[in-house]
């Protein structure tokens, strides 16, 4: 008997996916621009500062905005580190998107990246000076360079999720897709732990002082026994116990204090708060 032989097809692999790349030297608004740029071009992913977003989603990677220094973060974003190359290429795979932009200072650190994730090279090559007008440059370079603002291609809540202790404010902005069809999104501006102003930091002793103005505002509260803050990798765990007002609603006035401690220290301070608790032990009588 003779067995006909059957066509084994390969699956896509990430050498099949097409790498547009973006280029321009940093702070002249390349970010800024990429969602724009991933819908005029097709593209399903954007890779940026060592992070994979697609559909407003960080999928994987850590940015190099986190990084204590600049080189740290030079190295991050051309991802040297082979675990953090393994866990974007890994993404990819899972992702599989057709085509792919990629941000950098120069074509060659955007063909570095490539091959350090398994893409190939780019297929098409854009300039920042060719999408923005010499007027948007110079205002992208002055923000970097005299706030240490940069942008993140991605809504505030995907930031806030990976990033504490930064300024996160969202951004909202309209683009056009080929089909002219009009879509809203998000973009975050933060401020990197490196910056042209050195280390960012905000004492402990300063955050409960302003935490404690706070709980003060709230009806009800008459003082406060204790606030104690605690820095960890994922965001500021706070401790708060509190003398309340006899008559009150415990527990609203609890909550009140949770969410305005919450909203108010992350507007003041641009740390990102990840918990607080909340007790009473005592009522006022005065």
């Amino acid at each position: 008997m003779v067995f006909a032989e059957k066509e084994i097809k390969a699956g896509p692999k990430l050498e099949d996916i097409e790498v547009v790349a973006l280029v321009g030297p940093s702070g002249t608004g390349k970010s800024h621009h990429a969602m724009w740029v991933a819908k005029e071009q097709g593209c399903d992913a954007i890779i940026d500062d060592g992070l994979l977003i697609a559909g407003s989603r960080i999928l994987a990677g850590r940015s190099a905005k986190r990084e204590e220094t600049k080189t740290a973060a030079i190295r991050r974003a051309i991802f040297s580190s082979p675990g953090h190359a393994l866990e974007v290429r890994e993404a990819l795979e899972s992702l599989m998107p057709k085509k792919v932009l990629v941000l950098g200072t120069s074509v060659t650190m955007v063909e570095r990246i490539a091959s350090r994730l398994g893409l190939r090279a780019p297929s098409k090559v854009l300039s920042i000076t060719e999408l923005a007008s010499p007027e948007e440059i110079r205002e992208a370079l002055w923000y970097r360079r005299q706030e240490g603002k940069h942008v993140i291609p991605a809504p505030s809540f995907e930031v806030k999720k990976t990033f504490s202790g930064y300024l996160v404010d969202p951004l909202q902005i309209f683009t056009r897709s080929r089909e002219q069809k009009g879509a809203l999104g998000e973009r975050s501006v933060v401020r990197p732990t490196y910056s042209y102003f050195g280390h960012f930091y905000i004492a402990d002793a300063v955050v409960m002082q302003i935490a404690q103005r706070i709980c003060y505002e709230v009806p009800g509260v008459r003082r406060v026994l204790k606030s104690l803050v605690l820095a960890t990798s994922e965001g500021a765990i706070l401790d708060v116990e509190l003398v309340l007002q006899y008559g009150v609603k415990v527990f609203p006035v609890m909550m009140e204090v949770q969410s305005k401690l919450k909203e108010k220290l992350e507007y003041l301070t641009g740390i990102y708060v990840q918990r607080i608790d909340v007790s009473t032990k005592k009522i006022s009588l005065e």
